[in-house]
């Protein structure tokens, strides 16, 4: 018998009991620490991998190769995931980053205990895990910290949270982030708010004129069966983004270049951005700020369109809540309270976290006075999941020499350093050490705060 073709008597009976069983279980789970399990096939053989399920209820992988370093690096991971936490989600990144068990590193990675946004959660959850490897193998010589995309924030969360622990210096010697969500949830996702109401403005289809209005910084109603192929069909009959150029009608050249031009993003992440500015969104402020409204386009003059005066006129404007920029703020946004190294990696041409996020960041450090504990590099590549394989044993060992011999590199350095590992790992070297990111109100509309 299933619980949903259960009777509404007998399932409130059947509650607590499930509840208790589900306790235990992941009571069970965290009790019983590690399990040896069979590594993914990217990683070295001789790697021994083990999976677990912590006390909060996130699934983790940790990798230790055969000639270990003694080295641990922690993996924060991009996302959010809307969805529940799974193993197999853990697993992937675990497949992604082999590069750094390859480089003789240790790894742990941990899906964080729920879907959905919480920067705090999720640096809260990576210190979990670290404690649970250190339970099991030991204290290493070094801990570092590598945050990407999303776990860039997080990463750099954590840092500031645990850069003292009961009085003393934090786990962490040093951190890595790449591809970096770095502005916070406050700055980071202005442009999507952008996104939604000038997309709302040209296309006038999400939502529908028969569909009923709601404000577009809630993403979406919690009650909408609105789907994510449905909301494709959608943009493709505004923009004729699922065909070729050739095929597209003239109004839609017309309305997908207003949206790239004012939006500044490139086509091929356009479909993405809305799904986040729609589910993400949905997330972030029904569930996890209570209906409360963090965005606001006050202000904000926009610029790109065939008729700007109109475009300023027509679109739809809201005001921020302070009380919700604050709770945000608060959970997401870094305060430059690190005091270990912090490397930094950013594709120039990043699709999804604009690389001017490295400049929001910079000034942040800037601003608490701890700008010398970091070191930023770029590449010349469009890309913002993975970039090139000997790119990351070279910040990892450039960070390396910076924990241990106060050898804090430059970009020109750290790109020298990468030439030596092709011959190992394969694939090229893209960092451009004369790079330097532009301020964050270059590429997002500058608004009313």
């Amino acid at each position: 018998m299933t619980v949903l073709s259960t009777p509404l008597s007998r399932l409130q009976r059947l509650l607590p009991a499930c509840a208790a069983l589900l306790l235990a279980t992941a009571a069970q789970a965290a009790a019983d620490g590690p399990q040896a399990a069979a590594c993914p096939k990217e990683l070295p053989a001789a790697t021994a991998c083990y999976t677990g399920q912590d006390g909060e209820g996130a699934f983790y992988w940790i990798a230790v190769p055969q000639a270990w370093n003694q080295v641990l690096v922690m993996h924060a991971h991009g996302g959010p995931e809307l969805g529940a936490p799974t193993l197999a989600r853990s697993e992937e990144d675990l497949k992604r980053w082999a590069v750094t068990v390859k480089a003789g590193y240790a790894w742990a990675g941990s899906t964080y205990r729920r879907g959905g946004y919480g920067v705090t959660m999720a640096a809260e959850d990576t210190e979990r895990l670290r404690r649970i490897f250190v339970q099991r193998f030991g204290t290493p010589r070094r801990t570092l910290l590598h945050g990407q995309s999303y776990g860039g924030g997080v990463a750099s969360k954590a840092a500031e949270l645990y850069a003292t622990v009961d009085g003393r210096r934090g786990p962490y010697d040093g951190v890595l982030l790449t591809s970096g969500v770095l502005g916070g949830g406050t700055r980071a996702y202005d442009f999507r708010l952008d996104l939604r109401v000038v997309y709302q403005y040209v296309c006038k289809n999400h939502p529908k004129p028969d569909e009923p209005a709601y404000p577009l910084w809630m993403g979406l109603p919690q009650d909408s069966p609105l789907t994510r192929a449905e909301l494709a069909a959608r943009v493709d009959a505004c923009t004729g983004l699922r065909h070729p150029a050739a095929q597209r009608s003239e109004q839609q050249k017309a309305n997908l270049a207003t949206l790239l031009n004012v939006v500044k993003i490139p086509e091929r992440s356009l479909m993405g951005h809305l799904n986040w500015a729609t589910w993400l969104f949905q997330d972030l402020t029904q569930l996890r700020l209570g209906g409360r409204n963090p965005f606001g386009n006050v202000g904000a003059v926009y610029q790109g369109s065939a008729d700007d005066a109109a475009l300023n006129a027509g679109v739809l404007r809201y005001a921020a809540d302070p009380v919700a920029v604050a709770d945000l703020a608060r959970d997401s946004n870094p305060e430059g309270r690190v005091n270990v190294p912090v490397l930094t990696l950013h594709a120039i041409h990043d699709p999804t976290a604009f690389v001017e996020l490295e400049t929001a960041y910079r000034e942040t450090l800037e601003r608490a006075g701890t700008a010398p504990l970091l070191v930023q590099t770029f590449s010349d590549e469009s890309e913002h999941s993975y970039l090139n394989d000997p790119e990351y044993p070279a910040l990892l060992s450039a960070l390396m020499d910076w924990i241990d011999k106060g050898d804090k590199p430059t970009p020109q350095q750290v790109a020298q350093r990468c030439a030596g590992f092709v011959a190992g790992y394969g694939g090229a070297c893209r960092f451009q050490p004369d790079y330097r990111s532009r301020p964050l109100d270059i590429r997002v509309t500058p608004r009313q705060r």
